[in-house]
């Protein structure tokens, strides 16, 4: 559905400036490249977080506690 939104803001935006959207058509790319990096970095937050989440309640669980 949000790609879908995009596609026909994309044309709108094209039917109403065409040199703007070309020019945003062209940049995407570089941006998504310049992001790339920051998107991993969240991830490998993302799973040290897990992890010390897991190690935190290893002692509960093997307690026996289930939590759900």
């Amino acid at each position: 559905m949000k790609s879908m939104l995009m596609l026909i803001g994309f044309c709108l935006l094209l039917v109403v400036c065409w040199p703007l959207a070309l020019f945003i058509l062209v940049l995407l790319p570089l941006v998504w490249l310049l992001l790339l990096p920051f998107r991993l970095l969240g991830v490998m937050i993302e799973a040290l977080f897990a992890t010390i989440r897991a190690l935190l309640f290893l002692p509960a669980r093997l307690l026996g506690y289930r939590g759900h």
